[in-house]
Order: structure tokens, then C-alpha cells, then sequence
């Protein structure tokens, strides 16, 4: 993975797309975030998706309860141990979500044009005329002429599992609509979807609640998804939650864009949030198709000039059946990371796909190539204009490193970090190769025992473009004193030639603090 390869041509030789794709140790810079399910919970599978490139497991609580998570999680440790592969943990809450409640599992066929009504009874079955929903202020919510849309895992573009409604009138607690399409409905939960309505329910459920204060506790997340983000102060109520349950003060909160509220706030979202998903499904019927990818450039713009990460959702549907991409798809993937996405989320692909290891796979081949197209050079302009003078201190290192590392072709740019947050200023300023994190351990105490902290800021750091964490030992000094010294930099350069990234004569720049100073400094590699 020399940035040789990585150097922006413009145009793009036609050559370059007649060249075979080279296999890398690290697949590509964008991580991958895969959610694991039925699919994917055995061992084998998973340790498969690490190889293929997956870097952070997401663990969706809108189904299975926390035993079937507990055991996927086990699975997952072990093949983290095999595959010697780190991986971060990803719990997405239900939030507000509107469900439809089919107790008997049967198959709910419903047909064009016949009318279909919405009743919070939850104790009636359902029907082709009715539908149970978990929701009892829908009434209230909606008035004739308004959209609902109810799909499975919200929809997959084939609409024969989901439907579209039109409200035609409210009576007292139900909601009566025209079926616009015919579909069947099978499986026993279903999402329900109002175009454009404020919900009245909180975003942290109960349900949420008790889930984090246990499997959470337990399980020590490294993320959490906030599902339905609508304002800033669902963020803070959620991070006030999480300082109360000790290791989880440190977890970072990724504040999920669902709807129109959600973009309406987005700026002040934005600033509390440690990241941003965006959740293309649930967006492209908030929204009219015509504005989904505006407002994804723009919210992807917002979140690179903030240095936090953005994750895109929803991008190879049609492999949760299939083993190859539509064409649409294929783009639809480059253009997220041409965009400046740290991140790609696979949901039903990996958690009830077919083929939840070349799903993996084929997006990881296809961000690397996208990344070889990255105009770095237009986008470091652009984001140092930004920023503005006079540049904070850590700002004007962390893009001076990356500077000088394309300036002097530097196959890699090692950063010492504690917090993680100095490599992921880095990481803002989107290097056109490798960074290797390396986060020193720090001790910290509770009053009754000495803990190093560490492992959260390396894990976190695998939801970022271009980071790759080491943990190191806290028993190295930074540097060498004398040739027989084991130092950190010598286990970072060492991980860098076994894995590939670093050959001889290469040059690598590294950005540490020496005392109250902090130092870029490139190294030229012997034999």
C-alpha cells in the first residue's frame, strides 16, 4: 500500500481500472461496520467478516432479546482472539420507533386500493384489515392525505414486502388508510414510518435504558447508536444517562439522523455528538428522492470540517439476497467516500444476508479504489480554509503532519496518542495513507484500585477513515534512549513491516509529544 498508488491523477488513467486490485493488510482506509444477526453470529462467519475488513459489530436491540446478543457477542470475542483482528462494539437502541405487532407470524397480504386501518389494541391479531401498532398517539399525529410506509427492516426497494398508505380519516383511536400498493407482509415485526411527523415519544426509551445498564454495563460498548436523534438535547440526555454507569462515561454517542426533525437540528446535533449515522432508510421517505443525496454531501461536509466521523447506511441492499452489487450500488459506495465518509454500515446485507462475507468484502474492494480518486489535495485546501487562523495548537500539528507526510511520500504517519483525539485530528485532515495510532495506556484511579485506560480510545478509533489503533505497553518508554531499548516507536515501525504498510528506505512521519511540546518529525528507514 505505497502512496505512490494513492496520488490523485486527473483525469483518472484509464489504465488504473484495467490493473487488477492489490490485496493490503488493511483492506481499505473507510471501516466497515457490520450488524451481527442470524446470519452472522457463528464464529466461522464472523471471523470471516473481521478478515474481510469489518472493524466495528453493531448490535441492533430493535429484535432478539439481550441473551441472543450475549451469546452472538461471545462468538465475537472468540474470533477476535483467532483472527487476531480488533473490533469495537456498536449498541443501536430501538428509540422511538412505530411497530406494527403481528402476534401470529402469519403472512399479512394486503391488496391496491382496499382499505387497511391502524389500531393501537395491540391484543387484536392481524389482518388485511387490520393492523396492531405500538403507538397511541397516531390520531393525534396525522390527518387525511399524509403518507405511512410499513416494511420489514424498512424497505428494501422491492416494494412486495412493503407497503405505502395514504391516511383517508381518523376514527377516535384508529386511523383508517388506502393501500397504494399490493404486498405481503411476513415476519412478526414490522417498522411503521409517518412522513414528516414529530413523534411524541422520548428518544432513550425505557426499553433503551435497561438494556445499556445491563448488557451495556456488562459488555463495556464503545459506541452507542442514538436511533431517531431529533434534537441536541437527546444527545445530552443520553451522555447524563451514560456518565452514571461508570466505564460507559467514556462510551462515544453516534447520533442517529432519521427524519426531518433530525436534519432540521443537524448543526446543533452535530456539536454534542461524537459522530453522525445517517440513516438513508428511514431519510428517503422522510424526504423526496430527489434530496437524499444533497442533504448526504452536505451533512458528510458538516461532520469532516468538525473532525467527527459519518457513517452512511443503506448501500448495498440488494446483496442481502444477491452476490454482486447493482451498478447503482457499486457507485453509490465510491461516491459516499468520494464524499469524505469515515464509515459504511451494513444492516440486513450482514445481519439476514446470504452472504455476509462478500458483502464485506466487495464494499471494502470498492472504497479502496474510491480512495485511490480522492482529490486530497482539493480537500486539505478546503478544510484548512475552514479552520481559520490562527490555528489551534493541535490543529496546526495535526495538519502539518499530514502535509509533510505527502510531501516527503511517507508510506505511513505514526501518531502517540492518549485520548485518541490528537490522531483524530489527523485523521481530519484525510492522509492518503495509513495512520497508526498508537495510544498510550494512562493510569487512573477509582480511589479503591489502579486501572490503565486505554482500550476504549483504541477501539474507538476503528470507526475512523484511516486510523488504525495499537494499544501500547505501558512498561516501553515513547522512545529509545539507547540502540537495545524496546521503545514504542520500534513496536509501531515493527507491526508496520510485519503487516506490510512499511518497507525499507520507506519514510514515515511521526507526531508525538516530547515534554509540554508536541513534534512531527520524519524518520527515513534503513535496510
Amino acid at each position: 500500500m505505497h502512496s505512490t498508488h494513492l496520488l490523485l491523477e486527473e483525469p483518472i488513467r484509464m489504465a488504473s481500472i484495467l490493473e487488477p486490485s492489490k490485496p493490503n493488510f488493511f483492506p481499505a482506509m473507510t471501516k466497515i461496520v457490520g450488524t451481527l444477526g442470524p446470519k452472522s453470529r457463528a464464529v466461522e462467519i464472523i471471523s470471516g467478516c473481521l478478515k474481510a475488513g469489518m472493524s466495528v459489530a453493531r448490535f441492533d436491540f430493535s429484535w432478539g432479546d439481550t441473551e441472543f446478543h450475549q451469546e452472538t457477542l461471545e462468538n465475537l470475542k472468540v474470533a477476535i482472539k483467532s483472527t487476531k483482528k480488533l473490533c469495537a462494539v456498536m449498541l443501536d437502541t430501538v428509540g422511538p420507533e412505530l411497530q406494527v405487532v403481528n402476534k401470529t407470524e402469519h403472512p399479512i397480504s394486503l391488496k391496491a386500493e382496499s382499505l387497511v386501518t391502524l389500531t393501537p389494541d395491540q391484543d387484536k391479531e392481524a389482518s388485511s384489515s387490520l393492523l396492531p401498532i405500538n403507538f397511541t398517539g397516531l390520531p393525534k399525529a396525522v390527518k387525511a392525505g399524509d403518507t405511512i410506509f410499513i416494511g420489514q427492516y424498512l424497505f428494501t426497494g422491492s416494494e412486495t414486502t412493503s407497503v405505502w398508505l395514504e391516511v383517508t380519516e381518523v376514527k377516535g383511536e384508529d386511523v383508517v388508510c388506502l393501500i397504494k400498493n399490493s404486498a405481503t407482509l411476513a415476519g412478526s415485526l414490522f417498522t411503521l414510518h409517518v412522513s414528516q411527523i414529530h413523534i411524541d415519544l422520548p428518544t432513550l426509551t425505557d426499553k433503551d435504558k435497561e438494556v445499556i445498564s445491563t448488557w451495556g454495563v456488562r459488555n463495556n460498548i464503545d459506541f452507542l447508536s442514538l436511533s431517531y436523534t431529533r434534537h441536541a438535547e437527546d444527545v445530552r440526555q443520553a451522555r447524563e444517562f451514560l456518565s452514571k454507569l461508570g466505564d460507559l462515561s467514556q462510551t462515544h454517542i453516534f447520533a442517529k439522523i432519521e427524519n426531518v426533525e433530525g436534519l432540521t437540528h443537524f448543526d446543533e446535533i452535530l456539536q454534542e455528538a461524537d459522530g453522525i449515522i445517517l440513516s438513508r432508510g428511514n431519510l428517503g421517505i422522510d424526504l423526496p428522492p430527489e434530496k437524499v443525496f444533497l442533504f448526504q454531501k452536505a451533512a458528510v461536509y458538516k461532520c469532516n470540517m468538525a473532525g467527527k466521523p459519518a457513517v452512511v447506511t443503506r448501500v448495498v441492499d440488494s446483496m442481502t439476497d444477491n452476490l454482486r452489487p447493482t451498478r447503482a450500488e457499486a457507485t453509490d459506495v465510491a461516491n459516499a467516500v468520494l464524499d469524505g465518509s469515515d464509515a459504511i454500515l451494513l444492516g440486513a446485507e450482514t445481519l439476514r444476508g446470504l452472504y455476509p462475507v462478500e458483502t464485506i468484502s466487495i464494499v471494502g474492494k470498492i472504497c479502496a479504489e474510491a480512495e485511490k480518486a480522492y482529490n486530497q489535495d482539493l480537500y486539505f485546501k478546503k478544510t484548512v480554509k475552514y479552520v481559520g487562523e490562527p490555528m489551534t495548537h493541535l490543529e496546526s500539528i495535526a495538519s502539518s503532519a499530514v502535509r509533510a507526510a505527502i510531501k516527503v511520500k511517507a508510506s505511513v504517519i505514526i501518531c502517540f496518542t492518549s485520548s485518541g483525539r490528537a490522531a483524530r485530528l489527523i485523521a481530519k485532515y484525510r492522509p492518503t495513507m495509513p495512520v497508526l495510532s498508537v495510544v498510550i495506556p494512562r493510569l487512573k484511579t477509582n480511589q479503591l484500585r489502579w486501572t490503565f485506560s486505554g482500550a476504549f480510545e483504541a477501539r474507538q478509533s476503528l470507526i475512523v477513515r484511516s486510523l488504525f489503533p495499537i494499544l501500547a505497553d505501558p512498561r516501553h518508554p515513547a522512545e529509545s534512549t539507547n540502540a537495545t531499548n524496546e521503545s514504542v516507536l520500534k513496536v509501531a515501525l515493527d507491526h508496520g513491516k510485519a503487516s506490510g504498510v512499511i518497507k525499507p528506505h520507506d519514510r514515515v512521519v511521526v507526531c508525538q509529544k516530547v515534554g509540554d511540546a508536541s513534534v512531527v518529525k520524519i524518520i527515513e528507514l534503513e535496510d
